[in-house]
């Protein structure tokens, strides 16, 4: 049994090393920097309520990212409904949104990967965006956050062969709507073939 401090360390030092994911994946759901802090903030703050309900010795990352994707989805549903408010105080940051996972990296190679190279990051999130809701969720915490199908499974509590098939939907319609946006730039040949 651990002290309330002891408790608040350990919670601490499994937190910390997470956050930079958690931050990524709800800027992926939640829109800008500051929803994206504000859903992070909540989710920490769940976690921490629910912390001696969790199982030590299994995978804290994924058990908080689920809490996190949660947030995120209770959000998101709030915010449809409310009017969209614009920040332009929240410059992007240029950070890299849509990466393969090292496992795909000599997949992507070739003239579409190019063409999606040249993309504009914001164009790359409204595609993420524009995907049903199981399917971003899938191909955020793949791409974005690099997670492994089994720790995908366990964040999103499905079978990991409904993670693949996922997956697989979520790339196909990526690759259909980036190609779109290619072939509307006139970037590459290859992109047509992939909308036709």
């Amino acid at each position: 049994m651990h002290t309330p401090d002891e408790a608040q360390d350990e919670f601490t030092q499994l937190l910390t090393p997470v956050l930079p994911a958690a931050f990524r994946t709800a800027r992926q759901f939640g829109g800008d920097g500051a929803d994206a802090e504000d859903a992070v903030q909540q989710a920490s703050l769940q976690a921490w309520r629910a912390f001696r309900s969790f199982e030590r010795g299994t995978n804290f990352r994924a058990w908080f990212l689920r809490i996190v994707l949660n947030v995120c989805r209770s959000g998101y549903r709030t915010r449809r409904r409310a009017p969209v408010a614009l920040s332009l105080d929240d410059p992007d940051t240029g950070e890299e949104v849509l990466t393969p996972a090292s496992e795909d990296a000599t997949a992507a190679a070739g003239p579409l990967a190019d063409c999606i190279a040249s993309l504009d990051q914001e164009e790359i999130r409204a595609a993420l965006a524009a995907l049903p809701d199981d399917y971003r969720a899938t191909a955020v915490l793949y791409f974005v956050d690099d997670l492994g199908y089994d720790e995908i499974a366990t964040v999103l509590a499905c079978p990991i062969g409904t993670v693949r098939s996922r997956l697989h939907r979520a790339r196909r319609l990526l690759k259909q709507q980036l190609a779109r946006l290619a072939v509307d730039r006139g970037l590459t040949e290859a992109a047509a073939e992939l909308v036709a």
